[in-house]
């Protein structure tokens, strides 16, 4: 008979403010460069709200929908615009009735070293401006992209 004791816990890895601050701020650098203003959510991987940020001029509904996007995206680990394939299977398809799941591109999971360690969401632009300024900022700070 083992002696040895299950682990009852895990560690959990979560992004800094420091980090969730710089990643916000990477979003409006390349959403300017990009041309539109943002809303700007990261979610511990829990999918609890980190720290967020409205440019001024982003319409009041970017709100929303940036949070719900980083939610999305912390959790299935999954970026956002995947969710337009996996809704299209009828047996996925009941989830598209979550009230926040966002199949819209803009929301990435926060990964490192394979880790997840929160959800990013951009609401302002289309859904391609919004995903390109989340890679260009997720790559300037050296979180991970994932492929799909």
């Amino acid at each position: 008979m083992s002696t040895d004791t299950p682990a009852m816990t895990s560690p959990a890895s979560s992004i800094t403010q420091a980090a969730a601050g710089a990643l916000i701020a990477a979003v409006h650098t390349a959403a300017a460069r990009i041309g539109f203003t943002a809303a700007v959510a990261v979610t511990d991987p829990g999918g609890h709200l980190k720290a967020f940020d409205r440019a001024d001029d982003a319409p009041f509904l970017t709100t929303e929908v940036a949070v719900d996007k980083a939610w999305t995206a912390a959790s299935f680990r999954t970026p956002t615009h995947a969710w337009n394939d996996y809704l299209a299977n009828p047996r996925i398809a009941p989830l598209g009735g979550h009230p926040r799941l966002m199949a819209v591109g803009g929301g990435y999971p926060i990964t490192i070293n394979g880790q997840c360690v929160g959800g990013l969401g951009i609401s302002g632009g289309s859904y391609e401006q919004d995903q390109q300024a989340a890679e260009e900022a997720l790559v300037a700070l050296g979180f991970e992209v994932p492929a799909r």
